[in-house]
């Protein structure tokens, strides 16, 4: 597979993985709606059921989601790249913080989080600043917020409010700007093909969260305690191993369609995976802490996007460490 892909042009790779990755989809959506139509006389397990079939059919909406975010890149030019992330990254954080509590005295760090710091730092990115664009916020703005927020004169909170904050930056712009980053870098003789590393680092993560979610579902229903029952009832280091290997062999099978050989495209896959799948589960931790089931909340989803946080979280892990390994080892 990987000497086939290789021996592809980036339009004959396009279409071929259109037809495997799509096909794929409506394979899946398929089996679903037939399961969904299952009917059952015992009214608990209908319940159980119907829970199965939201939480997969969940699943399956996230891999469109992302799978789509891939095509655009491919189509779209480098300015309507940025536009597209940058503007996935305001609702993300929109919908983080929304569902946080905020004063008063938060106001000035929130007009800068949204109109000043997010803009710079997909400008960064689009200019290719990537040594500025990588300690921007980590340094220069987790040092600025609170600045910010001293000069409100509100230090009730003070320190959960900035560290609330800070952590929504990190996520929501810092990782999500690592996706349009990956388009930008310069590997030698894979002119105008860096899209596919957007498909490729989705697709392993993706993959690598939709197994891990089966495997534990199983696990849940042969009665196995999961690893840390507080945070998430799904999680258990079985499943997260299976996980990892799917996502894993996934990513070296995939090496044709990378700058990367098979050994690297599965190296770089598990760093990939173990950061998005951990990630996740803080994600999970948080939202424990904030007492919510998923970002959406109970009733509607804050940004209208169905809950955009429970889409990319693994994506906003993965995308920082995948674009930095990459750059490291090959010097870029």
């Amino acid at each position: 597979m990987y000497q086939s892909l290789r021996s592809l042009t980036p339009a004959q790779q396009i279409g071929t993985l259109f037809v495997i990755v799509f096909g794929l989809l409506l394979v899946a959506g398929l089996v679903l709606f037939l399961r969904s139509m299952r009917e059952f006389d015992d009214p608990q397990r209908a319940q159980h059921h119907q829970d199965e079939i939201d939480n997969l059919t969940q699943l399956l909406k996230t891999s469109w989601l992302l799978i789509f975010v891939f095509w655009v890149a491919w189509l779209a030019g480098d300015v309507s790249r940025l536009v597209l992330f940058g503007v996935g990254s305001f609702f993300a954080l929109r919908e983080f913080l929304t569902l946080s509590p905020t004063r008063k005295g938060d106001h000035r760090s929130l007009v800068l989080a949204f109109f000043v710091i997010l803009p710079a730092q997909y400008a960064l990115v689009g200019t290719q600043h990537f040594n500025l664009f990588t300690v921007f916020i980590p340094v220069y703005v987790f040092l600025a917020i609170p600045v910010v927020s001293a000069l409100a004169n509100d230090p009730t909170h003070f320190l959960e409010r900035n560290a609330k904050l800070q952590w929504g930056i990190m996520v929501c712009i810092y990782g999500m700007s690592h996706v349009p980053a990956l388009l930008l870098l310069k590997f030698a003789n894979y002119d105008q093909k860096n899209a596919f590393l957007v498909f490729f680092l989705v697709l392993v993560v993706q993959s690598c969260m939709v197994t891990q979610h089966l495997v534990a579902r199983r696990l849940m229903q042969l009665g196995k305690a999961p690893a840390a029952d507080k945070i998430s009832q799904s999680f258990s280091w079985r499943a997260w191993w299976a996980g990892m290997a799917v996502g894993s062999l996934l990513g070296a099978l995939l090496a044709g369609i990378t700058p990367f050989v098979p050994g690297q495209a599965f190296a770089l896959s598990f760093i990939a995976c173990g950061a998005g799948s951990l990630g996740h589960l803080v994600m999970k931790a948080l939202k424990r802490d904030r007492g919510i089931p998923i970002w959406r909340g109970q009733a509607s989803a804050v940004t209208g996007a169905g809950g955009m946080l429970d889409r990319i979280d693994a994506l906003c892990f993965a995308a920082p460490v995948f674009f930095h390994s990459a750059r490291w080892y090959f010097g870029l």
